[in-house]
């Protein structure tokens, strides 16, 4: 038995050896906390712990990227309000984070940095551009979020990314996601008509249901106008046709959308295919309708050099009735027209329906502001996470009684005055809200156009967040929000957010010239409408057609499960 055991136990070594080998091969550096790695574990413990205390102890120490932000009280980038209370509240302090002069200086750096080599911050803010966002995914400098998204987001964060699947789509590639996006209010800039109600009133005129209601109305402001201004004084409809027509104020999407389609964005079709809007048989129609309104004079002819802000100036002044724009133009441009015509008066209407009964809007916001990408040299990768939690749960809608209900940080955002607590920073003498925080404020996407609504339907603001907005929002804000949420079915979406296609890159900017320069002559009647078509067949030989099959083949490859 002496010889059987010393002849039998090298061999079992060596087989537990080669077994414990082969159970390790491929899993080096990568077993994401197994218990074969006590470093990963110990590493995942700690973040557990920190999520569940709710901060890094002892700290910890992150690098990231801190935009341009004013101080303030003699504070500075190194020692300010938000970095001691993120040490304090958090547990986590900066070191070697990058403070870059501005949003251009950032984006040299970062692709400098991806060619040089340099070493990259913890977590990189990635401003909305798809070729910068493929850039860093292609580098290899980053993890995929999916896992730790998963595992550590909060409730808002997660419950906002399943309702809007789309918001994942830029950041998606090779079927894993690189990117923690950043929530941003939605609904803010859907479009709507401001008319100048003083006029409607003077004019007994009913809200527009139908693009020939609103026809009426055009040409009861210019020729029977109730402030005396002669016909060749009044354009009625402010529109921007410089650079786009589907843009944030004076754009043509509502007309387009009144004929089945948005021009200038990729739509779903009637088989889930994505198209672009320009090109579908819809946008001849629209086109036609402003020959027709140039015609007559409810557009001004100057109309093709004006950019966004130079087409609200014509409605401030007095000029015209109709300014296509979001909720918010009582902050501005509206403020210019009361001081300009004394005694007018404007609210929101609905976008009007089409001869077919169709309506549509632009709709490009799911609810994302920026992202944040993770180094896979991050000691703590979810540190980013516990961050943007902490501001969702505390900051973006703060209860009654937290210790942010009345703001940040006295003495900054918000003070005592007279007694009172307050945020008016006409009544704080040293106000300051421009805190740098990493991730910029956070927002409850759908918190924002909500509160608006409560207050139109006359209902009493209770939060804090709601009696901010009752003081600092404008009445005219409120029912243009109700309006909004009143037509969210009628909406489409540009689904295309990825980077160029190849034939985008080599071709774009050619198809694009042709449709500009096609469409605006078809609107001064320099050509006929009919050219419509021809511009569609040479669009399609030209590159659009590959690039429609391109587009596609992204679209199937994100928005696959």
């Amino acid at each position: 038995m002496g010889t059987f055991k010393k002849l039998w136990l090298p061999i079992i070594a060596l087989a537990l050896i080669l077994s414990a080998c082969s159970g390790n091969a491929g899993n080096s550096g990568s077993n994401n906390g197994s218990k074969e790695d006590p470093a990963a574990t110990a590493t995942g413990s700690a973040a557990d712990l920190a999520f569940e205390k709710g901060k890094y102890d002892p700290p910890i120490e992150i690098s990231t990227v801190i935009m341009p932000r004013e101080y303030t009280k003699g504070e500075t980038k190194e020692n300010n309000v938000h970095d001691r209370w993120m040490l304090e509240t958090l547990g986590i302090k900066y070191k070697n984070t990058w403070y870059p002069a501005g949003g251009d200086q950032y984006k040299q750096q970062l692709q400098l940095a991806l060619t040089s080599g340099e070493k990259l911050p913890d977590f990189v803010m990635v401003p909305t551009d798809a070729v910068l966002t493929n850039q860093l995914i292609d580098s290899e400098q980053f993890i995929p979020i999916d896992e730790l998204f998963e595992k550590y987001a909060n409730q808002a964060w997660k419950d906002h990314a399943a309702q809007h699947p789309e918001l994942w789509y830029p950041f998606t590639k090779n079927g894993k996601k690189w990117n923690l996006p950043i929530m941003e209010y939605t609904d803010n800039d859907d479009t709507l008509l401001w008319l100048r109600e003083d006029w409607m009133a003077k004019l007994k005129l009913e809200a527009p249901k139908t693009i020939a209601d609103l026809e009426n109305i055009m040409d009861k402001f210019k020729n029977e106008n109730p402030d005396g201004l002669a016909p060749k004084d009044v354009y009625p409809l402010a529109i921007s046709m410089k650079s786009n027509t589907n843009t944030w104020m004076g754009g043509l999407d509502w007309l387009f959308g009144a004929y089945g389609t948005v021009q200038e964005q990729w739509n779903k079709d009637a088989d889930g295919n994505l198209e672009y809007g320009s090109v579908n048989p819809g946008a001849k129609q629209a086109l036609a309708k402003l020959q027709e309104w140039m015609e007559k004079g409810y557009i001004h002819p100057d109309s093709a050099l004006w950019d966004e802000g130079k087409s609200a100036e014509i409605w401030t002044k007095g000029n015209a009735g109709i300014l296509p724009g979001a909720n918010w133009v009582p902050d501005w441009p509206a403020p210019d027209l009361l001081k300009n015509v004394p005694g007018s008066q404007y609210k929101a209407y609905p976008v009007p329906a089409g001869p077919d009964g169709l309506i549509g809007t632009k709709w490009q916001n799911s609810g994302v502001n920026s992202s944040f990408m993770i180094n896979k040299d991050a000691k703590h990768p979810e540190a980013i996470i516990l961050y943007y939690n902490y501001l969702l749960d505390n900051l973006a809608n703060p209860a009654v009684g937290s210790k942010y209900e009345n703001g940040f940080a006295q003495g900054y955002d918000w003070d005592m005055v007279d007694g009172q607590p307050t945020s008016d920073k006409e009544k704080i003498k040293d106000f300051f809200d421009k805190f740098p925080y990493i991730t910029g404020p956070a927002r409850i996407p759908d918190l924002y156009m909500s509160t608006l609504v409560k207050l139109a339907n006359g209902d009493k603001p209770e939060t804090p967040y709601e009696k901010q907005q009752a003081q600092f929002r404008k009445p005219e804000n409120w029912y243009a929000a109700k309006v909004v949420m009143s037509q969210l079915d009628i909406r489409k979406q540009n689904y295309f957010t990825g980077a160029a296609t190849p034939t985008m890159i080599e071709k774009w900017n050619l198809l694009r010239q042709s449709e500009l320069e096609t469409f605006n002559k078809i609107v001064y009647g320099k050509l006929p409408v009919d050219a419509f078509d021809t511009f569609v067949a040479n669009w399609k030989a030209n590159g659009g057609e590959k690039v429609t099959k391109e587009v596609n083949e992204w679209f199937q490859s994100v928005s696959q499960k």
